[in-house]
């Protein structure tokens, strides 16, 4: 592999931003895992690839999620770690309502609603995107799935074998 030089660092998140507004997520995780390797604390590289891994949710949330987290968890802003947190859980939530499990996804949901309202607290004040999210969540809660999970304990599920 190739190294990225640190002249080249700017333009290559911009990149990666474009191929996440295309709709290719995958290619902006490349980019942003070369910009980390020359400069491990890029915060536009950590976000961006952050938000990529959650745009592939849909098809592998299970160990993308976590990594996501982690990666912002990064992040040198305590506002930022938490809002981008709530994004995760918040696109994690999405995720498990289309895969058809309504209590995973209400939990989802909680969790985010929980780092918006953190993240409220902790940003400036003329800053609206942990409103906005805040309240999608709170209307997905009203889906009539999550509705009807609200309204019924989950069932474990045991798997039985050796």
């Amino acid at each position: 592999m190739r190294k990225l030089e640190e002249k080249n660092l700017s333009a290559a998140v911009s990149l990666a931003m474009h191929y996440r507004d295309l709709n290719q997520p995958e290619e902006a995780e490349s980019i942003c895992r070369d910009v980390l390797d020359v400069a491990p604390d890029n915060e536009a590289a950590l976000r961006t690839l952050g938000l990529a891994l959650t745009d592939r949710f849909l098809e592998d949330y299970l160990t993308l999620f976590d990594e996501a987290c982690a990666t912002f968890a990064r992040l040198g802003s305590p506002y930022e770690r938490v809002y981008y947190a709530g994004i995760a859980w918040e696109r994690y939530g999405k995720a498990q309502l289309r895969a058809g499990r309504a209590h995973n996804a209400l939990h989802a949901y909680e969790e985010a609603i929980e780092r918006f309202e953190e993240a409220e607290r902790l940003g400036p004040r003329d800053e609206p995107a942990a409103i906005l999210h805040y309240n999608h969540c709170v209307r997905a809660l009203g889906a009539p799935e999550l509705v009807h999970a609200a309204s019924i304990p989950p069932r474990p599920k045991y798997e039985f074998g050796d």
